[in-house]
């Protein structure tokens, strides 16, 4: 019998290839990264190699569902790996004059609805706590506004006017 018509027990179902995650960067630029981003991201890597991928490996040699998580988590060591190579960490400024990488800026609509946002690096974008990419509309609108300057962009719901009410660096 051909071996194309067998199956080895151990062998378990094919594990796919997964693609490499693409860069959210336009390509040539920096990848600005706040200090405690690339602390979080080493603290990540560290218990991905250190803990979890060699218990996944051991797991590998028999359930062929950790192969695929173990893949997985392969491709997500690679991406904190590429992420932290080409990371420049952007130290907050010593003056608060305006907003730039890094700031807590509060805002105010038209409506008197208050917001705040972080401007942040792609890797710790964090929508749920208001932590915004350096690259978005919105935080490229504030970078450079100072106290009480009012300034526009265009978000989905169309052109928003927002007025500077706060700013903070951690």
């Amino acid at each position: 019998m051909s071996k194309a018509f067998t199956r080895e027990e151990n062998e378990g179902p094919e594990v796919p290839e997964l693609a490499p995650a693409a860069s959210v960067l336009p390509a040539g630029s920096p990848n600005y990264i706040t200090r405690a981003g690339a602390d979080r991201l080493r603290e990540e890597l560290t218990r991905l190699v250190e803990t979890e991928r060699p218990h996944l490996v051991d797991l590998a040699k028999s359930e062929p569902e950790a192969k695929r998580r173990l893949s997985i988590l392969d491709q997500r060591i690679f991406q904190i790996e590429q992420s932290l190579g080409n990371a420049q960490v952007v130290s907050p400024p010593s003056k608060i004059e305006r907003v730039t990488f890094g700031a807590t800026v509060t805002v105010r609509e038209k409506s008197g609805e208050e917001s705040t946002y972080r401007i942040v690096g792609v890797d710790e974008t964090d929508f749920d706590r208001g932590w915004v990419s350096w690259l978005s509309p919105i935080a490229r609108a504030l970078i450079n506004a100072k106290m009480g300057q009012r300034v526009r962009f265009n978000s989905p719901a169309g052109e928003q006017e927002l007025e500077v009410v706060a700013i903070a660096y951690e």
